[in-house]
């Protein structure tokens, strides 16, 4: 597991992680969760997901702020805040 990660932020360092190995028919992949933080100490949550030949892909990176504006915005989708548990 790689500890240190680029973000649109600068580099940051791998705090925790969280893998939820996946299948889909024969397809097996895994979603990931990490937990970064900045040299300025701002932490960041990425998502991301594995393929079969373990690559990450399609990374997304939110700032604790972001977090918050989602969670602002899901009060519009409340199906999706109930499936979220938020």
């Amino acid at each position: 597991m790689a500890t240190k990660a680029a973000t649109p932020w600068g580099p940051a360092k791998l705090v925790e992680e969280l893998t939820v190995p996946q299948q889909a028919g024969k397809k097996r992949f895994a979603s990931k969760l990490q937990l970064l933080e900045t040299a300025k100490g701002e932490r960041l949550v990425r998502f991301s997901y594995t393929g079969a030949g373990g690559g990450v892909r399609g990374p997304v990176t939110l700032r604790a702020r972001d977090i918050e504006r989602l969670k602002a915005a899901l009060a519009q989708y409340p199906a999706l805040a109930e499936t979220l548990g938020i």
